[in-house]
């Protein structure tokens, strides 16, 4: 069996949404701006919430909805690029708030192509008889890594938490994956700069270091970003369809990152798909990274959008630069 099948979605957004307007006290902006150029209305944003907690959740809620309980998971894939700790994962504090002891676990970092990339993992992984079920994670708080002083990307981004289980079917499937190391320095959120007993010289200069965004916020070159996404988002979906043998216009919908409403309109016309075929939900969610794709496939199979049968396009872009498509059959 070389396809999959999404037994149950899930997701998690937190309590607090935060409303265009409540950022023109902060920095020179307004709701006009903000909707005009992104599509966003409205985010949540992460109070008491952790990451791995809001992971959980997002994850209970799949479960409950497939039918499977905690002890059947075999493989536990987290995403996030915004963790509690730097050890333990993410998907081992996740375990043991679920309760799926069975499990193996590991984190994956791949920003706002995660999923893709933890979905087309667990489809490899579920080539072989001894994982059966396997469940991808994608919760983030970006707030936690937004400098609020850049009025550029601090309307951008939200909280959330997104999750599907999984298992092998006799399905198509297709996948294309890939990454341009040399635009690194586009998107990037560094760390502290590490200070020991030991250290007599500054650290090695390069584009991370010197750049003057405050240490652990994110930094974006929004037109390189804009111009790299529009071209991959239609390759990776093309790409994609050819492996799984279907054709573009037999995709009845396309669920992309949520980074910007124009990014997919634009890679909507280069497709030749109507509008009507992508599912977004930027309006009142923004950028999550790595969990938009599943809290939007969350909420079109709540909507009872989804029919049994129905070819579907996920496709994810960004830090590292790093792009991923994936079609499979619902």
């Amino acid at each position: 069996m070389n396809g999959i099948q999404i037994c149950g979605t899930g997701s998690y957004l937190p309590p607090i949404s935060v409303e265009n307007e409540a950022f023109t006290s902060i920095v020179e902006t307004s709701d006009e701006w903000i909707r005009t150029r992104t599509g966003i209305v409205s985010r949540h944003i992460a109070d008491r919430d952790t990451v791995s907690g809001m992971g959980a959740k997002a994850a209970k809620a799949a479960l409950e909805q497939a039918g499977i309980s905690p002890e059947q998971v075999d493989l536990l894939i987290v995403t996030t690029i915004t963790a509690d700790c730097s050890t333990p994962s993410t998907a081992c504090i996740v375990q043991g708030l679920l309760g799926a002891e069975n499990a193996m676990c590991f984190d994956v970092n791949a920003a706002c192509a995660g999923f893709v990339y933890a979905l087309d993992m667990a489809r490899r992984y579920l080539c072989f008889p001894d994982v059966k079920t396997a469940l991808v994670i994608s919760t983030e708080a970006l707030s936690r890594i937004t400098n609020y002083e850049d009025r550029s990307t601090c309307v951008l981004f939200g909280d959330g938490a997104g999750a599907v289980v999984v298992r092998a079917a006799n399905t198509p499937y297709g996948s294309h994956l890939g990454a341009d190391g040399k635009g690194a320095p586009l998107i990037f959120s560094k760390n502290m700069i590490p200070k020991t007993p030991f250290s007599k010289e500054p650290m090695e200069e390069n584009e991370f270091t010197k750049n003057p965004t405050a240490p652990c916020h994110i930094f974006m070159d929004g037109k390189e970003t804009y111009k790299f996404s529009t071209r991959v988002m239609p390759l990776c979906i093309e790409e994609s369809c050819k492996t799984a043998g279907i054709p573009v216009m037999d995709l009845s919908w396309i669920i992309p990152h949520q980074a910007n409403y124009r990014i997919v309109q634009t890679a909507m016309k280069n497709l030749g798909l109507p509008m009507e075929r992508a599912y977004l939900n930027i309006d009142h969610v923004g950028n999550t990274s790595s969990a938009s794709i599943p809290i939007a496939l969350d909420e079109l199979h709540r909507s009872g959008r989804l029919e049994r049968g129905q070819k579907i396009a996920v496709t994810g872009f960004g830090a590292g630069l790093v792009y991923a498509g994936a079609v499979f059959q619902w």
